[in-house]
């Protein structure tokens, strides 16, 4: 696990769920630019209540800040190439709308 801070736009909507025994949690995916000027996406989960209303709050294309614990993955697309992915456990939030 690696305590991160990732900066970029919500694309799509954020997405209310229930997991077991009724817990709710909102998952959504943010849309980051590399050093490189390359796009990369992480997959965001929220269990907190503060952080799921503020992302349940925003629409595709809002400015977005989170921190938690991030984990980093590698997918494979339709050509066989490799991409870079992150999934991230949202602790907090910090959300400018346009």
């Amino acid at each position: 696990m690696i305590d991160a801070l990732v900066a970029g736009r919500l694309y799509g909507n954020a997405e209310e769920r229930k997991g077991q025994a009724d817990s709710v949690y909102v998952t959504c995916k943010v849309r980051a630019a590399t050093d490189d000027g390359d796009l990369i996406f992480c997959n965001v989960i929220a269990f907190n209540d503060t952080v799921r209303d503020a992302l349940l709050a925003l629409s595709d294309g809002d400015s977005i800040a989170l921190s938690g614990a991030l984990t980093p993955k590698v997918w494979t697309d339709k050509q066989g190439n490799t991409r870079p992915a992150l999934d991230l456990i949202a602790h907090a939030v910090i959300a400018v709308k346009n």
